[in-house]
């Protein structure tokens, strides 16, 4: 894969025939009638996988792009219709002002290389968050892929860029404020339905599995009020050695699971 100008990618070697050969077997293993309609990600460990190897940052961010790759292919060839992938948070602009340049001109970089594919593979891009933010350059990229893609009827795949679960709240409550006293609502009758459709994913069902990598156990201000029933599975492996493997495993775990969504396991069991 190539990589932007003075951003290196070392894709660390091993054997691909053991690699494949195991992601056959828990490719068998996953039940494709009990598949997580949405499943989203925190796709954390960059920077440490980074360091770990004696690398600048940057360069942990750019092979982390090879592993949005490796989900985005795989969730498409399962039937997963929607994938949300946390790549830059409101919090992220705090970090140094270099990162934050290479993080964008990467984001830019990254989905302008990518488009191809995932137009072929009928792949449709949502953008999520405070998008004016973003700088000119991979702001007119990211657009542009979200157009060129409107037309796509598989994956779903939703990037919250400048994103932040209190920035959507907030926004919302906003919203449903200035509604209210136009006269439009009554606010005594703001119900969860309305604040669900003021949301920046308004329309998209709620995540039934939330994936965090990195071995961090916290949500990190994301999509505080989707996740609210989601299955958590948090991994130790960093972000850019998150494989199909990786994945699938998240999977099978997932399906291992009962979800009650507060009922009995009687009730949910006599279905």
């Amino acid at each position: 894969m190539n990589s932007p100008s003075g951003v290196r990618c070392a894709t660390i070697k091993t054997d691909p025939y053991i690699k494949m050969e195991e992601l056959d077997i828990l490719l068998q293993q996953i039940d494709k009638d009990r598949l997580p309609r949405h499943v989203a990600m925190i796709m954390d460990g960059n920077g440490r996988w980074a360091r770990s190897r004696g690398m600048e940052r940057s360069n942990g961010h750019s092979e982390g792009v090879v592993s949005v790759r490796r989900v985005t292919e795989l969730s498409s060839d399962l039937g997963i219709g929607y994938l949300t992938l946390y790549a830059f948070s409101t919090e992220n602009w705090n970090r140094p002002d270099a990162e934050v340049e290479t993080l964008m001109h990467l984001i830019g970089w990254a989905i302008e290389q990518e488009l191809p594919d995932l137009k072929r593979n009928n792949v449709r891009i949502h953008l999520i968050g405070d998008i004016d933010r973003i700088p000119e350059g991979p702001r007119r990229r990211l657009l542009d892929a979200r157009d060129q893609t409107a037309g796509c009827t598989g994956l779903q795949l939703m990037m919250c860029l400048s994103y932040s679960a209190r920035w959507e709240l907030t926004r919302a409550a906003r919203t449903l404020a200035a509604r209210a006293a136009s006269g439009e609502i009554d606010a005594a009758s703001i119900s969860e339905e309305d604040i669900a459709a003021s949301l920046a994913t308004a329309g998209i069902p709620d995540p039934d599995l939330l994936i965090r990598t990195g071995g961090e156990y916290r949500i990190s201000n994301f999509l505080l009020w989707q996740i609210a029933y989601s299955e958590l599975y948090f991994t130790p492996t960093l972000w850019p050695d998150f494989d199909k493997a990786e994945y699938a495993k998240a999977i099978i775990d997932y399906q291992s699971r009962e979800r009650r969504f507060g009922k009995t396991s009687d009730q949910v069991t006599s279905k």
